[in-house]
């Protein structure tokens, strides 16, 4: 994520932040400030610190400064936090975290660690007092789940519990079972969520159940907010995830101590609160009319609006057309691909498929669905059309004017009238 980026992120995501006043902001920042220090009276956890880190791959305190400065603006704060979210930043391996997986393919976490390059958030990835993540440690069996369970214990009330992953339900949970004991993985989620001081769901399918729950849903698969309760759930969906709102989630932790504001199914709506469609950068496409018809035409190499090939950003909510993915290199419609919904709710049922939504009523601006430019045209000949037909009004109105106004034959049916009887009336009468 760059610095030129940043403008980007404050045109469209700064608006809530700005809201408050210089006071409430002052206060807010004091608040933040004193949540630092008390953050960093915390012993490490990690052996690696991201200043070293930093230097290892010659990444340039800038370079950092950069990120962080785009990360504010990305978590809707005004630019003076930027020293406290680079601070938070630094912080990261003062939390411990527990990471979980249950029916998923471990795209959010080969999210972080497949890249040429390490990304900030990659190398913040590495800082994170990571307890357990059977994908990532050397241990297995038996010793791996001692490393989990004495961590839960060491850590309860404190640690930050992540699961990647639907919770599958049917059959008493025995479609997932984890680790050498055979604990299905329902019970696992309870179990460390109990003990947890935050929950976070990783991807779509921890959400709200993902692909494993598409229809017919074979295994009864759930989001971990169906399973958790008493601990506060934040669920960061997408497939996968995008790690700079896993990592802004963990700073947003850091700098509270609580969860960030979330929607009405649980997405920090610092990240969720907008839909892709309105940022979309074909969207002045969609308002011209301008659509891709089928794959390879015209219109595909010149970036036309993808809605007509079952494009759903505009009822996906997401920051991937601001953030986008691998350090805002691309994203899924600038590649020439519509988006698939995979933030929303029952997606693969509901969204993922290549056609527009029967029902959808969504319309481009202008007349006649032709966009703003010839809906521009038309409206102009309609409205010569409508003063013409005004003139032509006004002419014959004015040519009448002073005459006896031709006598009404009362109906037949109007019996108050006498019978045969006319009305006539003269001007001025």
């Amino acid at each position: 994520m760059d610095l030129d980026r940043r403008s980007l992120f404050s045109g469209a995501l700064r608006h809530r932040g700005s809201q408050q006043s210089d006071s409430e902001q002052l206060a807010l920042k004091q608040k933040y400030q004193a949540r630092l220090k008390e953050v960093e009276a915390m012993e490490p956890l990690s052996g690696l610190s991201l200043p070293a880190l930093l230097v290892e791959h010659r990444l340039s305190r800038r370079n950092f400064m950069m990120w962080a400065s785009a990360m504010t603006a990305a978590l809707m704060l005004p630019p003076m936090f930027e020293k406290q979210v680079a601070e938070a930043a630094s912080l990261l391996n003062r939390v411990p975290v527990i990471w979980i997986e249950g029916q998923d393919c471990a795209g959010n976490s080969e999210a972080f660690i497949r890249s040429a390059g390490p990304t900030v958030e990659e190398l913040l990835f590495q800082t994170i007092s990571l307890e357990y993540h059977e994908t990532l440690m050397a241990a297995a069996g038996f010793q791996s789940e001692l490393r989990k369970q004495t961590a839960a214990q060491m850590y309860k009330g404190k640690y930050v519990l992540v699961v990647e992953g639907a919770i599958p339900q049917g059959e008493s949970g025995a479609y997932c079972t984890i680790g050498a004991a055979g604990q299905t993985f329902y019970e696992e989620v309870q179990q460390l969520s109990a003990g947890a001081a935050l929950v976070i769901g990783a991807g779509a399918c921890a959400y709200y159940g993902g692909i494993p729950k598409a229809y017919p849903n074979p295994t009864n698969a759930v989001g971990v907010s169906s399973v958790v309760s008493g601990t506060p759930v934040i669920n960061i969906p997408a497939c996968p995830m995008n790690p700079i709102n896993f990592v802004g989630t963990l700073i947003h932790y850091i700098l509270t101590g609580a969860a960030p504001a979330l929607d009405s199914t649980g997405r920090p709506i610092w990240a969720f609160g907008n839909l892709i469609h309105n940022n979309c950068e074909r969207r002045a496409h969609f308002d011209a009319g301008e659509y891709v018809q089928q794959w390879g035409d015209l219109g595909a190499q010149n970036n036309f609006c993808l809605y007509k090939m079952g494009c759903k950003g505009p009822f996906t909510y997401n920051n991937c057309s601001i953030v986008r993915y691998n350090e805002g290199t691309n994203w899924p419609i600038g590649v020439g691909h519509g988006c698939i919904g995979c933030s929303q709710p029952e997606f693969w049922d509901t969204l993922a498929y290549e056609r527009p939504m029967i029902d959808a009523n969504i319309h481009a601006p202008g007349i006649a669905g032709l966009g703003v430019e010839a809906g521009a045209d038309k409206f102009g000949l309609g409205l010569l059309a409508v003063v013409g037909v005004g003139i032509v009004a006004h002419a014959i109105a004015s040519a009448a004017g002073g005459r006896e106004k031709v006598p009404a034959t009362v109906s037949s049916s109007n019996t108050d009238a006498p019978s045969g009887g006319t009305t006539e009336k003269k001007e001025g009468e």
